[in-house]
This record gives C-alpha cells, structure tokens and sequence, in this order.
C-alpha cells in the first residue's frame, strides 16, 4: 500500500467519524424538535380549552347583563319619582282638605 492509499484510508475514517458526529447531532436535533412540537400541541389545546371557557363565561356575564338593563329600563328614574312623589303630596293635601 502506498502512502497516498493510507492517506485517503485515513481521510476517509476521518470524514466517517466526522459524518458519523454530525448524524447523532442531526438527530437530537431532530428528536427535540419532536418534543417541542408535542409540547406545543399540548400547550395549543390547553389554550383553546382556557379560550372557551372564557367565552362561555363572558356569555354568561352579557346575559346577566342584558337582564340588569332591561330591569333597569322597567325601573322609575329619579326625576319621574320625585314628580310622582310631588304630585302625590298635592293629592293627600287635597284629600286631606276633603276630610
């Protein structure tokens, strides 16, 4: 064997090892890219999960407070009662008068 045979041999083993090196990183990166997918995916779901029940929970709180306004509007304002309040003094004084 030559010494430009056992040169290239050796090359050769060396860019092996270093192919070999490079594959193993390549795969751990490859496998952390899986785990950080499946963590996403569980952080995803977990994020939907939180964003219905927020919705179902606001729909609650609007409904609530479609109810609060609508007996609101059936209620007597400040002004009206102290009109009505008035005007039924007039009465018990004319009443009063009457008796």
């Amino acid at each position: 064997m030559t010494k430009q045979s056992k040169d290239k041999k050796i090359e050769e083993r060396y860019f092996g090892v270093i192919l070999e090196n490079m594959d193993s990183k390549l795969d751990l990166l490859v496998e952390g890219r899986q785990v950080s997918d499946k963590k996403i995916d569980r952080v995803d779901g977990k994020v939907d999960d939180f964003r219905k029940e927020v919705d179902y929970k606001f729909e609650v709180v609007f409904d609530e407070l479609r109810i609060i306004r609508n007996e609101l509007k059936e209620k007597v304002g400040r002004e009206e009662f102290a009109l009505l309040e008035k005007k039924v003094l007039k009465l018990e004084k004319v009443i009063n008068r009457q008796n």
